[in-house]
């Protein structure tokens, strides 16, 4: 086996452990950030009434990727206004767990949560999540 050949292998190797570790943090903070100053996303979230507000799964531990995927792509397909932003995070979100890249906030391909917010507290949770890794 030549030089070449060697740095190759180490190279690719190199590359797949730094994909399989993949969040998007900085775009998905990005974008959550910018979201966030949005004040069209500010409105309360009401589970029983049936309300233009969106009631989002906050994640339990493990499940987040799963529930950002599921609570984006129900802002994308109840917001009337489509905002090009949100659908970008959903379909980062979509691919990350398609791909199963990012490890840490991933444990299955299932939403699983206790609590539902409004759309300020679901951002406000990717945030803080993304905002974790970033450290």
């Amino acid at each position: 086996m030549n030089a070449s050949m060697l740095s190759y292998i180490l190279f690719s190797s190199l590359l797949l452990s730094v994909q399989a570790e993949y969040c998007g943090v900085r775009e998905i903070i990005r974008y959550t950030e910018r979201l966030l100053g949005d004040s069209s996303v500010s409105c309360p979230c009401r589970q029983t009434a049936v309300s233009s507000c969106s009631c989002l799964p906050i994640p339990e531990r493990g499940h987040e990727l799963a529930c950002f995927a599921e609570g984006t792509k129900h802002l994308m397909e109840n917001n009337e206004s489509s905002n090009p932003v949100i659908t970008r995070l959903y379909w980062t979100f979509q691919a990350l767990l398609d791909r199963n890249l990012c490890k840490r906030l991933a444990h299955g391909d299932q939403c699983q949560y206790k609590t539902k917010g409004n759309v300020k507290e679901f951002l406000k949770k990717i945030l803080t999540n993304y905002q974790e890794i970033d450290k």
